[in-house]
């Protein structure tokens, strides 16, 4: 069971309690109307009320059968039988209301490892629900089905209306500045705290071209404000899985994207970072953006080194950089010596440590850090450090190094006699840097073969 508040008690009896509470307000409006006089908002009242009476009598035939369920069918947020099992970046298996709840309330890391999430795609787990469908079958039961929680119904009719008029008054030549800076507020304020106004982005194809419109004005026109409350609005929306690969694909918003990290204050130039990173969760979308050309101003930002952007700006280099392509592109567009630069000056040294490892696989980056001084750079770094992920990190990259600049050997052999950094990593590094460690002495205490012409 997580630590966190977010799962207080039993996540299905408050879904039951949620139901139970629907149903009678449901009933209110039913009594009060019983001759029928709403029309179809009276027969749809009756039909919800019927499918949450439904929802509940299921719900509690089914709860006795699935006590003796394997425990490995049960979610290990609510404890109880998977409905929707769906699968994070770290591998593990949760139901999809309890994860999504979790991520919903600002949480970024997997509920079991603790690890940080490198993204929040929920991908189905297709194998595992097979296995839960199964084992229903072989017990006469029948497989549960997502119970429907009245609370996470999305947006109501009214909602819809002001979300538009929210839009119009953004996409509007009519509208004045102060009528688009208040829209624009609201809206950063609706999708950063309810996740349907997200999920309406996807649903509406003209929501994001309206959301835009303001930035197709002359730069020097936009007022700041307003600037950073679409991009960060942008942010919000790309947070919802169904919403990236439409965000990304969609006319002007990579390039609006890249022009508030080339031009808008420091925390609209931080929030488009962070929604490059978060589109880029996709492979598709770390192609798309890319080609756009999104690599170069951000190792700007980097290079920059606004405290604020630093994390943002690194995390979706990272994400970037996962691909081959982007690799090629990060070293033309000047990465390496950005990396080195801050890691030499203890700058955000583990984030930065490892985009330089991830593109030590790249022939032009490995040359480019030999040539820069990366070797000392490294060898003081790892002197210097407990953790044991930078250590393997740095030596990933010296033994790129070693492997392909020979003329590197003679720092390396003197580093170790001074300080026998190698052997004593070789000896209590991870199981990775072990093999690095030993990697590189064997091949610098090699007899070295040579050729003896006439």
């Amino acid at each position: 069971m997580a630590k966190s508040g977010v799962f207080e008690r039993d996540p299905t009896a408050a879904v039951t309690d949620n139901l139970k509470k629907e149903l009678q307000r449901l009933v209110k409006v039913i009594v009060e109307d019983s001759d029928g006089e709403i029309g179809i908002g009276f027969t749809e009242c009756v039909d919800k009320a019927a499918k949450i009476l439904q929802d509940l009598k299921e719900f509690n035939c089914m709860k006795s059968s699935f006590d003796s369920c394997p425990q490995e069918f049960n979610c290990p947020l609510s404890n109880q039988i998977m409905r929707d099992p769906v699968i994070i970046s770290t591998g593990k298996t949760y139901d999809r209301p309890s994860i999504q709840k979790w991520l919903n309330a600002g949480n970024k890391t997997c509920p079991k490892t603790q690890q940080v999430l490198a993204h929040t795609t929920l991908t189905p787990n297709h194998l595992v629900r097979d296995m839960i469908n199964q084992w229903c079958k072989n017990h006469g039961v029948r497989f549960p089905s997502p119970i429907h929680n009245p609370d996470e119904n999305g947006l109501t009719e009214g909602d819809h209306g002001h979300f538009r008029s929210l839009l119009k008054k953004l996409s509007s030549s009519s509208s004045s500045i102060t009528e688009q800076k208040e829209a624009a507020s609201t809206l950063r304020s609706l999708t950063k705290k309810i996740p349907s106004f997200r999920a309406f982005f996807g649903e509406c194809n003209t929501a994001i071209p309206q959301l835009l419109t303001p930035l197709s004005q002359i730069k020097n026109e936009i007022d700041p404000n307003l600037h950073e409350d679409l991009i960060t609005t942008l942010l919000n929306l790309s947070i919802h899985d169904t919403n990236k690969k439409l965000a990304a694909e969609t006319p002007n918003v990579i390039p609006v994207l890249l022009d508030a990290l080339r031009s808008g204050t420091i925390e609209t130039r931080t929030n488009a970072a962070a929604t490059l990173f978060t589109l880029s969760a996709l492979d598709s979308n770390k192609s798309v953006i890319g080609k756009a050309g999104g690599l170069k101003p951000l190792i700007d930002l980097l290079d920059e080194g606004h405290g604020l952007a630093m994390k943002d700006v690194a995390s979706a280099i990272f994400s970037l950089c996962i691909i081959h392509e982007n690799k090629i592109r990060a070293v033309r567009d000047g990465v390496v010596s950005v990396l080195l630069n801050k890691i030499n000056h203890r700058v955000l040294v583990d984030e930065l440590l490892a985009i330089l490892a991830m593109l030590s696989s790249n022939q032009k980056a490995v040359e480019e850090m030999s040539d820069l001084g990366a070797v000392s750079c490294l060898f003081s770094l790892m002197r210097e450090t407990t953790c044991a992920q930078n250590k393997e990190n740095c030596i990933a990259i010296l033994y790129a190094i070693c492997f392909s600049d020979r003329t590197k050997w003679k720092e390396m052999r003197e580093e170790e006699s001074r300080y026998e950094t190698l052997s004593q990593l070789a000896q209590d590094g991870t199981s990775r840097a072990k093999r690095k460690a030993n990697g590189i002495l064997d091949r610098f205490n090699r007899p070295v073969n040579r050729t003896h012409t006439a």
